[in-house]
């Protein structure tokens, strides 16, 4: 690169980044929006106590001593009901499962939950467990219990991650796609026509400050899941920054992408809508990606939040290193690709 390129370069990033400080709804976009969700979804789903689990015995002959046998065990609260209050409080949540005692003592004890709630077949057992023992079950194997919360298993070790990774998608394409859609409507784009500036160059200053963006952007928010939430990164921080800057390139990709023909914003608006709202949804920012049938794994796997998600939860929770990162690499590589090849094949100044 020669010096004149080098020079026109240099005052394209410069541009880029006094357009960036200079708006302070970027400026919380990028920073303040990531910790506003660590600290909301931080609080909503930290860890504590186990809650009681509801349970209702129906109303009839042998009720009030099966209400009295469950209620000893403090990790449920029994409520005897008639039979449809009982039905009912099943059905809208209020309780996980119905007892329905046998007209004598030797009769059949029945169970009613739903299957598949989670819930509900646990507190079957728990309810199971503590009717057979109280009826004088002996226990044939000696059990001790031991109780683990060890960090990185926690909901909000998960989920610092797919913030981080939605934060990233977010920033890549809003701040880029939007910027230069809007760069078109007031008519700056046509007047660089007139300079000899090449349009890879011109893209090249986007990648540059995006790149350069990252590194104020990512550690505010890893610090403060450290010092707020004890949430540390198990793998190194070399290696998670690598990844995030890689998925941070690829959504600065996509973001040129939606803009290389959009006439204005709102069409770019439109286009980063459609392609972030599934990724929103399937590439297990809130859950994980396992919850969605096997059949639709490898389209899961190929969206580009859902590798760059994958490979920042696997450095910071698993510790894993780029041999344990390869997939979701290059998935990632895969997206930077297309995205770059169609920005230069489809962009136009006008």
């Amino acid at each position: 690169m020669n010096s004149a390129r080098f020079s026109a370069l240099r005052e394209l990033v410069l541009m880029r980044w006094r357009v960036f400080y200079r708006e302070p709804g970027t400026m919380f976009w990028t920073f303040g929006l990531p910790v506003v969700l660590s600290i909301a979804l931080g609080l909503a789903f930290q860890n504590k106590e186990p809650e009681a689990v509801p349970a209702a015995v129906q109303d009839g002959p042998r009720a009030e001593h099966v209400q009295q046998v469950l209620v000893k065990n403090h990790e449920l609260i029994v409520k005897k009901l008639p039979a449809a209050e009982a039905h009912e409080a099943l059905r809208t949540g209020k309780v996980h499962v119905i007892v329905i005692p046998g007209e004598t003592a030797d009769a059949k004890v029945t169970y009613r939950f739903d299957p598949t709630r989670p819930d509900s077949r646990l507190a079957r057992l728990l309810v199971d467990d503590t009717l057979q023992r109280g009826e004088g079950r002996p226990d044939t194997v000696p059990t001790a219990k031991q109780h683990v919360t060890e960090p990185g298993s926690r909901y909000i070790d998960f989920l610092i991650p797919g913030l981080v990774g939605m934060g990233l998608m977010s920033s890549g394409l809003w701040g880029i796609g939007f910027a230069l859609a809007e760069m078109r409507t007031r008519k700056l784009l046509k007047r660089l026509v007139a300079t000899p500036m090449r349009k890879s160059d011109f893209m090249l200053s986007f990648l540059i400050v995006r790149a350069g963006l990252l590194v104020i952007e990512l550690p505010p928010l890893l610090v403060f899941s450290y010092l707020v939430f004890k949430v540390g990164v198990a793998g190194s921080v070399l290696t998670l920054l690598l990844v995030a800057l890689l998925g941070a390139l690829v959504f600065a990709g996509m973001g040129l992408l939606f803009a290389s023909r959009s006439e204005n914003p709102q069409i770019v608006s439109g286009l980063i809508n459609v392609a972030t709202f599934p990724m929103y949804l399937c590439s297990g920012v809130f859950f994980s990606t396992a919850r969605f049938p096997d059949w639709t794994q490898p389209f899961v796997k190929f969206l580009p939040l859902t590798a760059l998600i994958d490979g920042l939860r696997a450095v910071m929770i698993d510790g894993a290193g780029f041999a344990q990162i390869t997939s979701p690499l290059i998935v990632l590589v895969i997206w930077g690709f297309l995205c770059f090849a169609g920005t230069l094949k489809l962009f136009r100044w006008r």
